[in-house]
């Protein structure tokens, strides 16, 4: 490669980009990583250094929790899919081990966490999903090339991370709350559910939880007046709570 010319900052954040990158989630990196980290080093200012090593030794990754790691010929073939704007062909690991033939138009890669996801137009489906990268098993040759379609959100990042919130929820609650959907929005963060305007004063709550326990105790947070519509067993879990705060001040 020819000489690079990196100011102080641009040094700093590639050697610690590197650093992340030699622990990080994608899968036969870490050697060429940590390989080209030193070759950096060596020809840092000693000033800049001094810096790269202060922030390392203040860092301490967590053991035990690497997280799933993706094959980089994946992510390589995804974004080049991706960028050409041709349709991928793939079969797809899904939470409950079951494996699927899939054909879909390939958007973008979003990276969240330690885990990396697909954007993607499943054509067979015909809907908008998320592909977890690790569970991608790409299959040549790909489908030809596709139109672009709008986007499903101005925000992908935000709009994968409520998909893969929503999805791992053990529980699905709606319930009505007697409150503004822009106050409630606000309250709660776009994360933790879909609110949805009735009228004026009241709106939709479609949320989640692994425990209807902890559900029924949110909601409580609120702050406002609600109503259970589904599932009927959180209605038995808020009235739980309900008498039990009573008895508590009785």
């Amino acid at each position: 490669m020819p000489p690079l010319l990196l100011d102080d900052e641009e040094a700093v954040a590639v050697a610690v980009g590197l650093r992340t990158g030699a622990g990080g989630a994608i899968a036969g990196i870490e050697d060429a990583a940590l390989r080209a980290l030193a070759k950096l080093e060596q020809v840092l200012p000693s000033r800049l250094r001094a810096r790269v090593s202060g922030l390392q030794s203040i860092i301490t990754p967590v053991s035990g929790d690497r997280g799933p790691v993706v094959d980089p010929d994946v992510l390589i073939a995804i974004s080049a899919a991706c960028r050409a704007g041709e349709r991928l062909r793939f079969s797809y690991l899904s939470n409950d081990g079951t494996r699927s033939d899939r054909e879909a138009e390939p958007y973008q890669l979003v990276n969240w966490g330690r885990r990396w996801y697909l954007v993607a137009f499943d054509v067979r489906r015909g809907d908008w999903r998320t592909f977890r990268a690790d569970r991608v098993t790409v299959r040549t040759p790909g489908g030809g090339r596709f139109m672009p379609r709008p986007l499903p959100s101005d925000d992908l990042a935000a709009w994968v991370s409520r998909r893969v919130a929503f999805a791992g929820w053990r529980y699905r609650a709606r319930v009505i709350v007697f409150a503004p959907a822009a106050v409630v929005l606000e309250r709660i963060g776009p994360y933790v559910g879909d609110v949805t305007a009735v009228d004026d004063e009241s709106c939709v709550l479609d949320t989640g939880s692994d425990s209807l326990e902890t559900l029924a105790v949110y909601l409580g947070l609120l702050d406002y007046e609600f109503h259970v519509e589904s599932p009927p067993e959180l209605a038995g879990h808020v009235r739980a709570v309900a008498e039990r705060y009573l008895r508590a001040v009785s």
